[in-house]
Formats: C-alpha cells, structure tokens, sequence
C-alpha cells in the first residue's frame, strides 16, 4: 500500500525536528503492534508519504487510527493549538508489487527532490533513503521482495538501489502513481486490476479505450 496524509489546509504537520522524531517513534511503535511492514517513509513539511504492507485489511486502518490520534494529540499539547491537524482521512492505493513496487520507493524518496528543497534524496533527513540505499541502518524499515530481488548481496543490492536514483522519475508514472493514490485506484496492470475489482471494497476507476492503469515500458529504468 501506498498512503500519504496531508496537513489540514495543507498547513504544517511538522515544525521541527523534535515533531518528526515523535511521529516516527510512534509509527515504529505502532507498525510494529498491528503487523504494518514499513519499506519506505517520507515526511515533508505539511504531508507524509508511507509505503507498507499490512498483514490483513484491519492492520492498515487501526495503525493510522492511533497514529493519527496520538501525534495529534502530542502536536496540539506542544504547539499550543487545538482542532484537527489531517485533512480528513488519509489516502492509499493498493500497488501490484512486481510492476510498481520499486517505482513507489522512488516516488516517495524523490518527494524531497520534486519539492526544490535537496537536490538528491540522500541529502534529505527525514526519509527512508538512507537505510534502503544502506548508507546506514535500521530494523524499523523492511525490504520488500521486489528490493530484494535486487541482489543477492547486500552491497550489491544496496548499489543497485541508489542505481534507480541517478535520474528522473518519468512522468508518466508519477502521474499514474499519484492519481491512484488520491482517488484509491489499484496500481498495476490489467490482470492484477481484475483481481483486484473482485474484492469487497475495491474500487476501480472507470475503463477508457487504451492500457488501464497499466506501468510503461522502462518504469524500473532511469529517465
């Protein structure tokens, strides 16, 4: 699953570094407690970017239930404030992990580079890039298989992986990931979308002559 939540009105959800540290305890915690995998994270000033496979379909929900909960309260309490934080409920999509996978790790490490605010995403703080390009480590953070299945070594999957960062996203695919994202389309191709329409709950956005939803040719590759 790929979420992000965004500060009500787009206002700020973080302002400062001691902010970020407790919402990251909270959601190592919390993660940890109803079986959420964390693969990626990204936490921008007014929205963060989560990428994640819960263990059942109540995982995902109960962990952003508390995690929205308890860093608002902490955020009200700190900053003096009161009322909602989020605007509204966070959202998500459901990413077919063979075809978009590794291009969802992009996505949400590159947030910081799309904004102007570092030139690359190893110079940002406040991301997962660090731990899965392993210029440094952490439990918290869990490789996905598609990660995996970069190298059998370590190293080599490590080098691998910043190897995906040494260009630019195509925009196609960052378009195809963010409007699934914000309307809670499945992401992948038409096999998987057909799975994936077969479930209660699951909704798919309305077909169009042409590939549905389906990734390029290349997403893996540099651009």
């Amino acid at each position: 699953m790929h979420l992000i939540q965004r500060g009500n009105n787009r206002a700020e959800c973080f302002k400062g570094d001691d902010d970020r540290l407790v919402y990251l305890a909270s959601l190592r915690q919390l993660s940890a407690k109803y079986d959420c995998a964390v693969h990626a994270y990204c936490l921008m000033t007014n929205h963060i970017h989560l990428l994640l496979t819960p263990e059942d379909a109540e995982s995902l929900p109960r962990l952003m239930r508390d995690l929205g909960q308890r860093y608002v309260q902490y955020f009200n309490r700190r900053h003096k404030r009161t009322g909602t934080l989020w605007e509204g409920r966070y959202r998500s999509c459901l990413v077919e992990s063979e075809r978009y996978m590794l291009a969802c790790y992009r996505y949400v490490e590159l947030n910081p580079v799309r904004a102007g605010m570092v030139n690359h995403p190893s110079s940002y703080l406040w991301s997962s890039h660090a731990v899965n390009s392993g210029m440094r480590s952490d439990p918290f953070i869990i490789e996905h298989a598609a990660l995996r299945a970069l190298g059998e070594e370590t190293v080599a999957r490590h080098t691998a992986y910043r190897g995906l960062f040494d260009g630019r996203m195509d925009e196609t695919i960052v378009n195809a990931i963010r409007e699934a994202t914000h309307a809670g389309y499945p992401l992948g191709g038409r096999a998987f979308i057909a799975e994936a329409a077969a479930r209660p709950g699951v909704k798919v956005r309305p077909r169009k002559p042409g590939p549905v939803a389906m990734c390029p040719k290349g997403v893996y590759s540099t651009s």
